[in-house]
C-alpha cells in the first residue's frame, strides 16, 4: 500500500522522529493507526448505548424531561451526596 502524506504531515511526523518521540516513521504512523482504531472503537460504543438508549424509549422506559425533572434530578444528587459525605464523616470519627 502506497500513501502520500501532505507536506505539513510529513514535517509533523519527521518532528517527532527528530525528537525522539519515536524510533522510525512506521513508528509514528502505527502510533496514529491505533489512535484511530481506539477511537473507532468508542465511537462504536457510543452509537451502540445510542441505539439502546432509542430501544429503551420506543420501549416506554424513558422519562420526559422538563426544568422540574432537572431541578429534582438536581437535588437528588446533592442529597445522596451529603448523605455519603456525612456517612464517610462519621467513618472517619
Amino acid at each position: 500500500m502506497d500513501i502520500t502524506l501532505t507536506p505539513d504531515q510529513e514535517a509533523f511526523i519527521r518532528k517527532a522522529v527528530e525528537s525522539g518521540r519515536f524510533d522510525r516513521v512506521e513508528d509514528a504512523v502505527t502510533e496514529a493507526l491505533l489512535l484511530w482504531e481506539e477511537r473507532e472503537a468508542r465511537r462504536a460504543e457510543f452509537l451502540a448505548s445510542l441505539d439502546e438508549a432509542e430501544a429503551s424509549i420506543e420501549r416506554g422506559e424513558g422519562i420526559p424531561i422538563t426544568r422540574e425533572s432537572m431541578r429534582a434530578l438536581a437535588e437528588d444528587v446533592k442529597r445522596r451526596g451529603r448523605e455519603r459525605l456525612a456517612a464517610e464523616q462519621q467513618r472517619e470519627a
